[in-house]
């Protein structure tokens, strides 16, 4: 059973590629043309292809499966296909790393992404669109992590104003040890603004919030790293379509 969109998706990678000093682009001319319709015919959904923006050499990207035997069976259709293997010495080329994978699932409840944003329509999805990605590493406490999904989102959705996907790790077995991933407990967000001056007040919210001084210091007592990804969509990308900021519950 193939997922009919992203935030279907049971099983979700966030794929964060080290590459070679100016090769972003030379990435893009194999990625965007061959390998994101091939990746959605063998059963993937793609969720979003982004560069980093304080790191032109990083690019991230997500995609999501229906669950675990269909994450194999999907991988191994394109992994072992014609597509992949007529352009892999190419995508290859341009990277140093790209062993630096999550491999998550919804929370409980969920937070599911939000539509995704069509590429190279005009309006709203053409918007110069800022992704956050949030990515904290957490010890083995599964009440600290249920934590932080729940009365932690809250907060984070109540001041960015706009919707908040979130997953934490896949604790199952990797079914294609072809490709690695981090081993760990990892709690990943991700949040889309219609750009830096929205993403900037909403930021200046999230620090004057009471509440989020106490749960940063609770995380931080815990021993729980935290990074922020700043992202920029790719002309392909099929990211969750931004909200126009807002008040939002929950």
């Amino acid at each position: 059973m193939q997922p009919s969109d992203f935030a279907s998706c049971a099983v979700v990678e966030m794929r964060r590629y080290a590459l070679r000093p100016g090769h972003f682009d030379d990435l893009q001319r194999v990625f965007q043309p061959w390998l994101v319709a091939s990746q959605e015919q063998a059963g993937m959904r793609l969720g979003g292809q982004f560069r980093d923006r304080e790191d032109p050499d990083r690019f991230v990207w997500f995609r999501g499966f229906a669950g675990m035997d269909q994450r194999r069976e999907a991988l191994e259709s394109f992994y072992y296909g014609p597509v992949w293997q007529a352009h892999r010495d190419a995508a290859n080329a341009t990277m140093l790393d790209s062993d630096d994978v999550l491999l998550l699932r919804p929370t409980e409840p969920a937070h599911h992404p939000a539509a995704p944003a069509t590429p190279g329509l005009p309006g709203p999805t053409a918007s110069p669109t800022w992704a956050v990605a949030h990515v904290w590493a957490l010890p083995a406490d599964a009440g600290l992590e249920a934590w932080l999904t729940t009365s932690g989102h809250a907060v984070l959705q109540r001041a960015f104003g706009v919707p908040v996907a979130m997953w934490r790790t896949e604790p199952a077995e990797n079914t294609f040890p072809r490709l690695p991933v981090r081993d760990g407990r990892f709690v990943v967000s991700l949040a889309m603004f219609e750009d830096g001056e929205r993403w900037g007040l909403a930021a200046d919210r999230l620090e004057s919030e009471p509440e989020w001084r106490r749960i940063t210091a609770r995380l931080s007592e815990a021993g729980v790293t935290s990074e922020v990804n700043h992202l920029q969509p790719t002309a392909t990308s099929g990211h969750p379509m931004p909200a126009v900021a807002g008040v939002v519950e929950g």
